[in-house]
């Protein structure tokens, strides 16, 4: 009996195997393909999209160098605009998110319930309920710069930010922070020194997640910014159009490589802390 079941976990570990890898090989094909055209010509891409380039098609680097240089806005500022709007966003969400997930943990009250659950249903509001009086509130509060925007960032990243955070700190032990304020510490002193060190894979989790939708997010700034000030990366990729409409798809895959390529690259380095922060937030408490 042992052995027949040793083959059948081997059986069904195959089976996933295969299963898994055809989902993987049909996620990652649209990146390839996006990889591939982005050194063919632009009338190559529209006839035979998946062909690979041939020599008369391989345009090289030219639609990187076409892409960076097109249009009247500078990629290099499109490309600070979108650094510091992540940066500052990601940074405040994990620093607020973080503090109130503790404190709505270690606070047994109804405003902290109410507050937990407010968050939680934060998280199935559809963007496009609220994005046109988010537009015209941003305006009159002066919250349309890449240096306020993130404070818009903030409110849509906070459910899942605390959610993930306060499944995590119900695992940490009262007896720690306990031994902390016998030791002398306040609460903040207990919080950053004690409890955050032990938080480390749910906040890398939570950084590289809310990262990946601030990165990549089009709406909210096209909706918010003053686009003749101000353009993120993929702003500016929408704007790589010629008159009557006309795209260089070179240029636009080039462009679409650019974003992806950093984000990618740090999702990969981080995978292993993204999984265990994540299991760690959902399962734990």
């Amino acid at each position: 009996m042992a052995s027949g079941l040793s083959r059948g976990t081997r059986t069904v570990n195959a089976v996933l195997t295969a299963v898994f890898s055809v989902l993987a090989a049909a996620w990652i094909l649209p990146i390839i393909i996006v990889f591939v055209n982005s050194f063919k010509s632009s009338s190559s891409i529209a006839l035979e999209p998946f062909q690979l380039p041939t020599t008369d098609t391989f345009m090289g680097f030219q639609n990187y160098v076409t892409g960076i240089n097109n249009g009247n806005y500078p990629f290099y500022m499109s490309a600070f605009y979108s650094v510091v709007i992540t940066v500052f966003s990601v940074a405040l969400i994990l620093l607020c998110t973080s503090m109130a997930a503790w404190y709505i943990n270690r606070v047994d009250s109804l405003f902290c319930k109410v507050i937990y659950y407010l968050c939680i249903f934060s998280m199935v509001v559809p963007f496009q309920m609220v994005m046109f009086t988010l537009s015209k509130t941003a305006d009159n509060l002066k919250l349309n710069t890449p240096w306020t925007i993130p404070i818009i960032y903030l409110g849509f990243g906070a459910g899942l930010a605390v959610f993930l955070f306060s499944g995590f700190i119900k695992s940490i032990p009262l007896e720690v922070e306990q031994a902390a304020d016998m030791d002398g510490c306040n609460a903040l002193q207990t919080f950053f020194l004690v409890d955050v060190p032990i938080m480390k894979s749910t906040y890398i989790s939570v950084a590289i997640l809310q990262t990946m939708w601030v990165w990549n997010d089009y709406l909210l700034p096209y909706l918010v910014l003053d686009r003749t000030k101000y353009m993120t990366i993929p702003i500016h990729i929408q704007f790589l159009q010629g008159s009557f409409g006309r795209v260089d798809y070179g240029a636009t895959m080039a462009m679409i490589m650019m974003c992806l390529i950093p984000i990618v690259v740090i999702y990969i380095i981080c995978q292993k802390h993204i999984i265990k922060g994540v299991l760690s937030g959902a399962v734990k408490g």
